[in-house]
């Protein structure tokens, strides 16, 4: 449908909706249950340097309006997402799909986005800095402006397709990180990934994860998402997308209103894998609603 098209970094997309990386896996699981092509695209599970077996378990925990997870980046490591996940989910998705990347050096995210950029398949690389820099005293790459540069200038020297960041947003000023990696080369802004968060179980007296806190996501989070996007999009000119307690259709709307050209949905995936169809299908009905023409007409409405 032509009114749900938008152009993310050059690419079109049959509509704004990406399911969010680390809750869609590498997509053929879904597969099962509908046909993926009907999404803009995806971004596949957070893929590293290295095979990583992830943190101690429990690791994921419902809470209410939301989930804490400390997953920690369980992937097979990229020589196996290309030789393994890829083929795989080719036989089910004909589009350009997004990879997420992450690394805990600068050398690794650029090793690991110079091997996915080489893939047909991959049309976007997003590049997760809330990862612990390991050689810079364990802050995450995205809490200080200089170190998201240096991120994007090292990854944007080994690639060829549009690198769109991914920033955290447990910082105290988002804009001063998006705009040091706008003006690194970066060709658009992923934001926000989870907040830090934490409880604790009263009968144990223990935190309910292994790792005592987590990321922490679900539709809690929309109110805040919302605000970063918009106040990201508003001091950027490359193209945003937006995540964070996304649910449904309304949510895309209030997203790309902000400021968002594209939309991921994350947390919602795991409590309805049918999330992200049913949201594009009902898409029309709340631009209908709202006498919105067409979605790329409403990007960044909100001044």
């Amino acid at each position: 449908m032509e009114r749900l098209k938008v152009n993310l970094c050059g690419i079109e997309l049959d509509n704004p909706i990406i399911p969010a990386s680390g809750t869609f896996g590498f997509g053929y699981e879904f597969a099962e249950l509908y046909d993926i092509n009907v999404l803009g695209t995806f971004s596949f599970k957070g893929t590293t340097k290295d095979p990583r077996f992830g943190n101690p378990t429990p690791r994921i925990a419902e809470c209410p309006m939301g989930m804490i997870n400390a997953v920690g980046l369980q992937n097979p490591g990229v020589e196996k997402v290309i030789s393994e996940e890829l083929p795989k989910l080719g036989k089910c998705f004909n589009k350009k799909v997004m990879a997420n990347v992450s690394g805990f050096a600068i050398d690794d995210y650029a090793y690991t986005c110079e091997k996915l950029d080489k893939m047909e398949q991959v049309g976007w690389l997003e590049v997760n800095v809330s990862c612990p820099n390991v050689h810079g005293g364990g802050m995450s790459f995205g809490t200080s402006p200089d170190a998201a540069a240096e991120v994007t200038k090292a990854v944007k020297k080994v690639t060829t397709k549009p690198c769109i960041i991914k920033l955290s947003p447990n910082v105290t000023d988002i804009v001063s990180i998006a705009k040091a990696c706008e003006e690194a080369g970066a060709d658009g802004i992923s934001l926000i990934n989870t907040l830090l968060g934490m409880r604790i179980d009263l009968k144990t007296r223990k935190p309910v994860i292994a790792n005592k806190m987590g990321g922490f996501s679900g539709s809690a989070i929309f109110p805040v998402a919302v605000r970063m996007v918009y106040q990201v999009a508003h001091a950027v000119k490359i193209p945003v997308v937006g995540m964070g307690g996304v649910s449904s259709a309304e949510d895309v709307i209030e997203m790309m209103l902000a400021g968002a050209t594209a939309v991921e949905v994350g947390a919602a995936n795991l409590i309805n894998p049918y999330a992200c169809r049913d949201i594009i299908n009902d898409l029309p009905r709340v631009m209908d609603k709202y006498n919105i023409n067409t979605l790329e007409e409403i990007i960044g409405g909100v001044k």
